[in-house]
């Protein structure tokens, strides 16, 4: 069996969009369970692992936060902004829903190439500077999965019945 090289666009978008995806689905469990418990989506969306984490809704908003930037840098276009403004389950899927659409909107030929495409990255007195693969593979995915996974251990831990094939989308019931 041959295999191919794997390009930018298919290591990137549609690995973003069924990790949102599997996302969503997750939330819905844990928004389920926190309904039959009478959590209301304040208390639920500010649940944390510990004190010095951030609460559910800032892993989702940072989550699609990744992907849509992520996406837009390797294409070299402005990403859409989004307000950090959530407050209900159904705003974050809906913010959820828009990341989804803009990486639907991108082309192969807009990210494919994009591995020696220079990334600069300004967190205030921190700057870092990526070639677009090491950028992808090193920053991108990184912090995505880890904030799916602290979103997914947040509800996991308040109670919500998930498993691993929830957070994979293999096999769980849509």
């Amino acid at each position: 069996m041959s295999s191919s090289p794997v390009s930018m666009y298919s290591a990137s978008v549609p690995v973003f969009i069924h990790t949102l995806q599997n996302l969503a689905h997750i939330l819905r469990k844990g928004e389920a369970h926190a309904r039959d418990k009478a959590v209301t989506d304040e208390v639920m969306l500010q649940t944390r692992l510990i004190p010095d984490m951030l609460p559910l809704v800032r892993q989702v908003q940072i989550a699609t936060d990744m992907v849509k930037n992520g996406s837009a840098r390797l294409a070299a276009i402005d990403p859409p902004p989004f307000p950090d403004e959530e407050t209900t389950f159904e705003a974050l899927y809906e913010r959820i829903e828009r990341a989804i659409a803009f990486m639907r909107s991108l082309q192969p030929e807009q990210i494919d190439g994009s591995e020696e495409r220079d990334i600069v990255l300004n967190f205030g007195k921190r700057v870092l500077e990526y070639k677009g693969q090491a950028y992808l593979f090193e920053f991108v995915l990184p912090n995505l999965f880890f904030h799916v996974t602290t979103a997914y251990a947040i509800l996991r831990q308040a109670g919500a019945p998930l498993g691993k094939p929830d957070f994979q989308g293999v096999g769980a019931e849509r």
